[in-house]
């Protein structure tokens, strides 16, 4: 008996525990029940990550057994959707905590690159109407594009710039500006900014207002809350309403962009690491704004895919700290004509 032993033996120290039960992990040998209780996402929906990042993942290295894309894949689904390395998948799929950590940091790049495929604008005339079309269903607000506001996600008090990402609540987070359509689609995801910059100053710095002042839609707008001000391509709620048409327009503005809130939900709830349940990302900011984006490009390629963005539970919490803004009428002329328009022309 001692020689199988010993054959045994020198298998681990040639390839390890984890690569000896690598090959043995089979898509199709699980149900996708398994699948999505363990990694959030079916099969097919893995397939399709498989094919999309394979090239990226599949990497030239001098070891013997390199780890598969589909095990990479696996490994970063499985840290998004549960917010930990310390999961029964690192034993299910055969790979330790330090590899699962190397393949989140390859996937996430790998999804990180592929950004402006699915997160953007879009651009010809029938998908903006269509897109129009979605928001005026909601609640009767007319011309919107997208509904914007910021979300704070929690990460580790960084090497350097410290104060600079300590937000209100006095805890350590990146300030994340994002836009979306009426099903909840995320058309900008600027994931980058430190947790001190309260949301108007995000906007202010955002490539987002760049890209609305230089080349976008001069026949549309975005909505925002009152943390940001009123310009001519983005329609905010009347501090004070009085009339009936203020009352109304308000009431559309809030029905419709309450869609951006549940959407900040659901991606809480489907990228558990983001929600602040299993502690804070331990990453640098850049690598932690990597990370989130990287979840924004999932969470779209899933609605793609039909798995519906209201489908999930609200679970879980995402440090959010209360903005603290002294409400100021907009010194542009020219937005308070539009404003003032749209009140009359649709809610008078």
């Amino acid at each position: 008996m001692a020689v199988p032993i010993a054959v045994l033996d020198c298998d681990l120290l040639l390839y390890g525990r984890g690569h000896r039960t690598l090959d043995r992990f089979k898509l199709e040998d699980v149900t996708d029940e398994y699948l999505v209780s363990t990694y959030g996402f079916p099969r097919q929906f893995i397939y399709y990550l498989v094919d999309l990042l394979g090239a990226s993942l599949s990497r030239p290295t001098q070891r013997s057994r390199a780890i598969s894309p589909e095990t990479q894949i696996l490994a970063a689904l499985g840290f998004y959707t549960s917010g930990s390395f310390q999961t029964r998948m690192g034993d299910a799929i055969g790979i330790s905590q330090a590899s699962m950590s190397r393949c989140v940091a390859n996937v996430t790049e790998a999804l990180v690159e592929r950004a402006s495929q699915f997160i953007h604008f879009p651009e010809d005339e029938a998908t903006v109407q269509r897109l129009k079309d979605d928001f005026y269903g909601l609640a009767g607000m007319p011309g919107v594009l997208g509904v914007v506001d910021c979300t704070h996600v929690a990460i580790k008090a960084p090497n350097a710039e410290d104060l600079s990402y300590v937000n209100r609540k006095g805890l350590h987070s990146l300030n994340c500006l994002m836009v979306c359509d009426a099903r909840g689609v995320l058309l900008s995801a600027e994931t980058h900014w430190p947790g001190s910059l309260p949301d108007c100053t995000v906007l202010q710095q955002a490539a987002l207002t760049r890209q609305f002042e230089t080349e976008l839609h001069k026949d549309g707008w975005l909505l925002g809350d009152s943390s940001f001000f009123l310009r001519t391509w983005l329609m905010t709620p009347l501090h004070i309403p009085e009339t009936p048409a203020e009352y109304r327009y308000n009431m559309a503005h809030s029905a419709t962009h309450n869609v951006i809130e549940r959407t900040f939900r659901t991606i809480r709830s489907r990228f558990r690491c983001l929600d602040g349940s299993k502690g804070t990302l331990q990453y640098s900011p850049e690598k932690s704004s990597h990370i989130i984006l990287a979840c924004c490009v999932l969470h779209n390629i899933s609605l793609e895919h039909g798995l519906d963005v209201w489908s999930s539970p609200a679970t879980g919490h995402m440090e959010q700290p209360e903005e603290e803004y002294e409400q100021m009428e907009s010194m542009d002329s020219e937005a308070c004509r539009i404003r003032q328009e749209l009140l009359l022309t649709h809610f008078s």
